[in-house]
């Protein structure tokens, strides 16, 4: 999921065949602008799904917690009517639903202004996918590339280098910090071996994790099982296995014989299918990637930060077997590691003819302009190089490497 800061190479490689950038793709790309943004916006349903989704979340939320304090108070002022309490003690219990009802009021504005953020954040969303045109199709474009940004910065836990960056351009309706924070307090818990805050998660969205039928809840209380018998708590692990892991037997049973075997067999086994399947530590680093695929899914978001999915969809275009060789242009960006990592279950891009552009003027080298070898193993046009004849009494100087040679001595390359 991470990705690490990709440097700059030094352009000294040989440049002998089809560099990256002049590829030609497969397939036609839309003339205009238009539809170029047209294409685009077809990728923006991240953007609209996750504040949508908070803020249905904060509204259920906020509707249970009225739910239940009405409910409370309503059974109170019963019990008030149906009882025959003496003055001094029915005002005091008409003083507390009193002050139970103040509090539920400002209970409810401050779940209102939430609401009302939120649904802030949904429609400054509409109103920025509604602003793209092709007249500011520049400063929209720099406005998501922020985006991307904030969005890589935050799956990395860079929290105040992101708020910084979203304040500085603006959009921080527009980037999902907060939700990001909620999933990150998650996962630093579960990295410290506890499940308390996981499964508080679990319950505050357990209608949408049923419905999606999802095993979170069962792995999160089979590790806290197994935790229990780590610490040799074999008293207690069973009274949990009965309170926690029992309504899950209908539907888990070969997953729950398997774990409450280890009373049996214990932490200090040597059976591999115990030892390494439940008492390793990495155990817990599979609960994180759990976690984060169900929060991901919760929210309709991408496992992968979109840095890494829009660059694995340039380099898709540029991979060629090339490209993985040791003589590999610098100018490729798959001579870095780091792309090369992003790169390596893509597909090679599908080229029916190469095309090989002049690394001096920036021109393809074809028939009417064809490539050039210098002494020294690098090709350039034949345009290029007699440009550069002329204006120094026939003398060519590799732009690369310096080499120095007169015109003469260069060969014509052939193009298969």
């Amino acid at each position: 999921m991470e990705i690490d800061p990709v440097t700059n190479g030094n352009t000294d490689a040989v440049m002998t065949e089809a560099t990256p950038t002049a590829i030609t793709p497969s397939r036609p790309v839309p003339s205009s602008r238009s539809s170029q943004l047209t294409e685009s916006l077809k990728l923006e349903h991240q953007l609209l799904r996750v504040p949508f989704e908070h803020y249905k979340k904060t509204i259920r939320a906020n509707h249970r917690s009225l739910e239940k304090e009405v409910s409370s108070v309503v059974s109170s002022v019963g019990d008030l009517a149906v009882n025959d309490w003496s003055k001094d003690v029915a005002v005091s219990r008409l003083t507390g639903l009193v002050s139970r009802l103040q509090g539920l009021k400002r209970k409810l504005d401050e779940g209102s202004n939430v609401e009302n953020l939120q649904a802030q954040r949904c429609r400054a969303r509409i109103d920025h996918l509604e602003s793209a045109d092709v007249e500011n199709i520049t400063e929209w474009n720099n406005t998501k590339l922020n985006r991307i940004l904030v969005d890589y910065m935050l799956r990395m836990s860079y929290f105040e280098t992101a708020s910084k960056l979203s304040e500085n351009s603006n959009i921080s309706d527009l980037v999902d910090i907060d939700i990001f924070r909620e999933a990150k307090k998650v996962i630093d818990a579960l990295k410290r071996s506890e499940v308390a805050s996981a499964l508080a998660w679990c319950a505050e969205n357990k209608t949408r994790l049923k419905k999606s039928k999802s095993k979170l809840e069962f792995q999160l209380r089979l590790q806290e099982f197994i935790e229990l018998v780590r610490s040799n708590s074999y008293k207690q692990a069973i009274f949990y296995a009965r309170k926690h892991l029992t309504p899950w037997g209908a539907t888990h049973m070969n997953e729950l014989q398997h774990v409450l075997a280890t009373l049996a067999f214990k932490s200090t086994t040597e059976c591999p299918k115990y030892k390494v399947a439940l008492f390793e530590p990495q155990q817990w680093d599979v609960l994180v990637h759990h976690f984060k695929q169900e929060f991901c899914k919760l929210y309709g978001m991408t496992m992968e930060p979109l840095l890494n999915i829009y660059l694995q969809a340039g380099l898709s275009a540029l991979k060629t077997p090339y490209s993985f060789e040791e003589g590999c242009t610098k100018e490729d960006p798959l001579s870095q590691e780091n792309f090369r990592k992003l790169a390596l279950h893509l597909p090679y891009s599908k080229q029916e003819h190469s095309k090989l552009v002049c690394y001096i003027s920036k021109e393809i080298m074809d028939t009417e302009n064809p490539p050039q070898v210098l002494p020294n193993g690098y090709v350039y046009s034949t345009k290029a190089l007699k440009e550069m004849a002329d204006k120094n009494k026939g003398e060519i100087k590799c732009p690369r490497t310096g080499f120095v040679c007169n015109h003469t001595d260069l060969v014509k390359a052939y193009i298969s």
